[in-house]
């Protein structure tokens, strides 16, 4: 008996062992470093990365000098759009050169790709309304020359009184007449493009010339040509034997997309990139908006022109133009290089208040130029921001947990 309680020894013997084990138990935890109540490390938290959760990340002075950090600014952005298209020639300032009469071709004299100047050459025709045309001229020449002789020796005759007076009428009418029909052949020959010099040399040699020269009527380049000797040509009948195009000015034809196409206005100033020229810029202005909207791309073409003095587009190049639309926006704005972009694909950037401990702040961004992001969402002007090594900062954030 303990205390006025009666223990038996078998009592004794169950309380005795209890102890024991519960001494155990906490000896145990004891040196295993375990709370008894959590069964986790001591100061450990059920979070596997605080940090993480709180999106912010506590740099050591070593690492600053892999980010850069600088007041929220502004920036003007343009207001502009892009399409994609085709260089052309420009059809206002390309010829078709026909011949003026059917023939078929005795020489080309130029070759695709040639410079050629106003009334230069291009090929020569047989053409055998030329033929007539010479023909009926050397006759008329022959006449006016024998109705001259005849007037010369009929007004001798006349003041010698060898023929009546009516004679002498008769002989100056045909004179006349000839000399008349004479003018209309050479007319009628210059239509064929010969010269005043060529005509007399026809005249003097009496012998006809059946090649119909075919001169260029521009000073351009030309950009088609389908000439071979022998084949028959005709006023009109394409295709052309040449075409020749004034090639200082280009056209630029862009597919835009139907929602754009209100946007765009004829005379809006353009600039024309092509892979040819890397960092090149040719400038121009829309010339036409085509009325009709493809069905199946739903897209419209836009024409522009654009100046090329030095020639050096060139037909089929592809090409890519930005017009503004409206003028520039002042708005918030930060580097590219201090947005990233998250595995939700939300954008985000890195913000501070004392150049040592970062939080990450989702925002949204819209235009993009020069390098700068503008942030329509989430930050404001003269707050610190990560401006370059945002990448960084998110590698150390959602880096795995080290063993």
């Amino acid at each position: 008996m303990k205390n006025g309680v009666r223990v038996s020894t078998r009592d004794a013997a169950v309380a005795s062992a209890v102890v024991v084990v519960v001494f155990a138990i906490g000896f145990f935890r004891a040196e295993s470093g375990q709370d008894a109540d959590t069964g986790m490390a001591p100061g450990s938290s059920s979070a596997p990365n605080v940090a993480q959760s709180e999106a912010t990340v506590d740099l050591a002075p070593s690492q600053l000098n892999a980010i850069k950090i600088e007041p929220v600014g502004t920036y003007l952005f343009p207001v502009e759009k892009e399409a994609i298209g085709n260089i052309d020639f420009d059809d206002d300032l390309s010829v078709q050169v026909f011949p003026s009469y059917p023939g078929k071709i005795i020489t080309a004299l130029v070759e695709l790709g040639d410079d050629v100047q106003k009334g230069q050459a291009l090929y020569t025709v047989d053409s055998p309304d030329l033929v007539q045309a010479e023909s009926t001229l050397i006759g008329a020449a022959a006449t006016f020359e024998l109705t001259s002789k005849e007037l010369a020796r009929a007004k001798d005759l006349y003041g010698t009184k060898g023929i009546a007076e009516r004679e002498l009428e008769q002989a100056i009418s045909d004179a006349q007449t000839a000399e008349g029909a004479l003018r209309a052949a050479r007319d009628a020959v210059r239509v064929f493009g010969k010269t005043d010099a060529e005509i007399d040399q026809i005249i003097a040699a009496r012998r006809i010339d059946p090649a119909l020269v075919v001169s260029s009527p521009v000073t351009g380049q030309v950009i088609s040509m389908t000439a071979p000797p022998g084949f028959l040509v005709q006023p009109g009948n394409a295709p052309a034997p040449y075409s020749v195009s004034d090639i200082s000015s280009k056209w630029m034809l862009a597919n835009v997309t139907e929602t754009d196409s209100p946007l765009y206005h004829i005379g809006q100033p353009v600039e024309v990139a092509v892979m040819a020229y890397p960092g090149r810029v040719f400038k121009g202005r829309i010339s036409k908006l085509y009325p009709a909207v493809d069905p199946n791309t739903h897209r419209v073409v836009v024409r522009s022109e654009i100046a090329d003095p030095k020639h050096e587009l060139r037909p089929g190049m592809f090409a890519s133009f930005v017009i503004r639309i409206q003028d520039p926006v002042e708005s918030v704005a930060i580097p590219t290089n201090g947005v990233v972009r998250n595995a939700d694909g939300t954008m985000a950037a890195w913000v501070t208040t004392d150049r040592r401990r970062f939080s990450q702040r989702i925002i949204k961004i819209g235009l993009q130029e020069g390098g700068q992001d503008q942030i329509l969402e989430g930050l404001r002007p003269g707050e610190l921001a990560v401006t370059d090594g945002a990448v960084f900062l998110n590698n150390i954030l959602y880096a795995p947990p080290s063993d």
